[in-house]
């Protein structure tokens, strides 16, 4: 998913100041729950800080929200996004591990090389609530990959899609290279997209073939591995970010991210005298990026 204009991390302060909800419910106990709302590309710390969840509407102006209880989840509360007649999608709400135009979750142990990436070394859970009705979207993983493992700015390697569903007419981008692979024990169809408008990465997509509403455990290195043997992606490149959101053409109220997880495994010690590249970490502060393209 690649957003015409993202304005990333904003610390909390900001994130107040600059309109998001804050909102006090009413709870059972004592502790009550507090629920936020972030609209535009309005972004927050969740998970105790382990995640970023981010609205990023940035193919339409229409009023588009999402809101979170703090934890690793998020629901589209609202969406007049009307997109369905047009390739690219209005935006996609998300939430993300790693390193995503330069603002990084903190303690994320990535990046990692694609060649270091070993059965159990990448895996990630997801959960979600998926409506009906005429509502267009994708339920979508988007996981980008670097030539190096500097993290600032549009990632120069290739997007890694995994679309564990859609509802709707929309396709992945690009053309479909293969079909009803089985990968990591699943049936995918593979799809494929070189560089397009103002971006310079490839995309490749894996739709499952039989669609569901979460995945557990998901090992990426199956993924990965299938990527690199179709020449998508290279072994010298590297893992910077796991993402998963919606990509929105129509509506999509009520979409929800119930509950998500990323687990890197911790890596062995390199061996003597080769040094360890370390991602650079985000400042905290909004970044203007202008890198677009023309999706689907």
């Amino acid at each position: 998913m690649t957003p015409l204009n993202r304005a990333l991390a904003l610390p909390a302060a900001l994130l107040l100041a600059g309109g998001i909800l804050a909102v006090s419910l009413p709870a059972s106990s004592k502790a009550a729950t507090t629920t936020t709302t972030l609209c535009n590309s309005q972004t927050a710390p969740v998970g105790g800080g382990a995640y970023t969840i981010g609205n990023n509407e940035w193919g339409s102006g229409a009023p588009e929200c999402i809101t979170t209880d703090g934890g690793a989840d998020f629901t589209v509360a609202n969406s007049s996004i009307a997109n369905a007649g047009r390739g690219a999608p209005g935006g996609y709400p998300a939430i993300y591990k790693g390193c995503h135009w330069g603002a990084c979750t903190p303690g994320s142990r990535l990046p990692v090389q694609v060649s270091d990436i070993h059965a159990g070394t990448v895996t990630t859970s997801w959960s979600t609530s998926q409506p009906g009705g005429r509502n267009v979207y994708n339920v979508a993983y988007d996981i980008w990959f670097n030539q190096t493992p500097t993290t600032i700015g549009a990632p120069n390697g290739t997007e890694l899609m995994i679309w564990l569903n859609h509802h709707g007419p929309k396709r992945p981008y690009g053309h479909q290279v293969a079909s009803h692979v089985s990968i990591g024990g699943r049936g995918y169809n593979v799809w494929f997209g070189g560089p397009r408008g103002r971006h310079g990465w490839n995309t490749v997509s894996y739709t499952m073939t039989t669609r569901t509403a979460s995945v557990s455990k998901l090992d990426l290195q199956t993924l990965v591995a299938d990527a690199v043997s179709r020449g998508y992606i290279s072994r010298s490149w590297y893992l910077i970010d796991v993402e998963a959101g919606f990509e929105l053409w129509q509506g999509g109220a009520g979409l929800a991210t119930n509950s998500f997880s990323v687990n890197v495994a911790a890596r062995h010690r390199e061996p003597p005298g080769v040094p360890r590249r370390h991602a650079p970490q985000s400042p905290g502060g909004p970044v203007d990026d202008r890198c677009g393209r023309a999706h689907r």
